[in-house]
């Protein structure tokens, strides 16, 4: 088991807080906003490391006092109660244990979303909207707010294109783990041979940008277009060119939102998502500069899956990062990962 110890100090941490806050309460702290709002968010990150651990830490001692005083009590009722909040205490330190895993600074924040099928036409469109709808069921579970912000139905069946919103506090921080190849083994439902195909497709994650960081987008290098939108939304979606397509001209990145009720709407979400895409590209740039550094080379060609879902000859779905594997292939489905999520996270944490 994880402990607040075993991955960083409390003490130290509670320390660097106070310095932060004695820094943020300088009358000239605001003369440099930029360098003010990176300071909030490193205190905010640092808080949302230590608090929960301290209030997690005041619970257990409230309970062990409460479970010695009733120690020679034969009252069931308080008895049972001891044992919900021990329940309630290991999961609150299960989930405090991934979270100490989540270093970077915007991992507490919200998450984008885009799923894309590889080639191999409908059996990979098939497959995209397989997974879409296991990313939906994991984010549902952890009471996360799911937005479809665009969606590109496939030909004949599955999509071509989804791009969600998951809401919800270290959404990032569990997202990220899933960025990569994803790789499906199974009698196609549309060969009528029965056959048995593979099909890939890429999930990809960025996190919500808020307006505190600096994202230079110059309105020369944006090319625009709109469109009438194709998925369902009702009579004012589908009548008018309601959606937007940003094209930003220097990295070649395309973000397109469709399912606002205006292209004033749609374009506001989009530019938040290009913002989302621009930050994200500048943080992999930085860490290839890291591994150049460092002498390392990352194979990351199309194909180079980082988990298997096997459906047939036999059920398993192994993750090729860790090499964590489980034959329930229909609870992974439904949205069960995070024994995944939490094997990565701990493999990155070195723990």
């Amino acid at each position: 088991m994880l402990t607040p110890g075993s991955i960083f100090d409390l003490d130290s941490l509670a320390k660097e807080i106070q310095k932060l806050e004695e820094t943020a309460g300088r009358p000239d702290f605001w003369n440099t906003p930029a360098v003010a709002q990176s300071h909030l968010r490193k205190l905010k990150q640092l808080k949302s490391q230590v608090e929960p651990w301290n209030a997690l830490a005041v619970e257990v001692a409230d309970t062990i006092e409460l479970a010695e005083l009733m120690k020679n009590d034969s009252d069931d009722g308080a008895s049972a109660e001891i044992e919900r909040t021990t329940v309630a205490i290991e999961k609150r330190l299960h989930d405090l244990e991934f979270h100490a895993m989540m270093s970077d600074e915007l991992d507490i924040n919200n998450s984008y979303l885009y799923i894309h099928p590889g080639a191999g036409g409908t059996e990979s469109c098939d497959w995209a909207s397989m997974l879409l709808r296991m990313y939906t069921r994991w984010a549902e579970a952890k009471g996360y707010k799911v937005r479809t912000l665009d969606l590109q139905p496939g030909d004949t069946a599955g999509i071509r294109s989804a791009m969600l919103k998951i809401e919800g506090e270290w959404a990032y921080g569990y997202l990220k783990a899933e960025n990569g190849i994803h790789r499906l083994v199974r009698i196609s439902p549309f060969d009528a041979n029965q056959r048995r195909h593979t099909s890939f497709a890429s999930v990809f994650a960025s996190p919500e940008v808020d307006d505190t960081i600096e994202i230079e987008i110059k309105e020369g290098d944006l090319l625009i277009d709109t469109f009438r939108s194709s998925g369902a939304g009702g009579q004012h979606v589908n009548k008018t060119d309601s959606a937007v397509r940003i094209t930003h001209l220097p990295t070649g990145i395309v973000v397109q939102c469709q399912n606002e009720r205006s292209q004033r709407q749609n374009k506001v979400v989009a530019m938040q998502v290009l913002r989302s895409r621009l930050y994200q590209l500048k943080l992999e740039e930085q860490r290839a500069e890291m591994d150049k550094l460092a002498g390392e080379k990352k194979d990351i060609a199309w194909g180079h899956q980082i988990r298997s879902y096997v459906f047939h000859p036999y059920t398993l779905v192994k993750d090729h990062r860790t090499d964590v594997e489980t034959s329930n292939v229909q609870a992974v489905m439904d949205g069960e990962i995070d024994l995944f999520i939490e094997a990565y996270l701990r493999m990155r944490a070195g723990k």
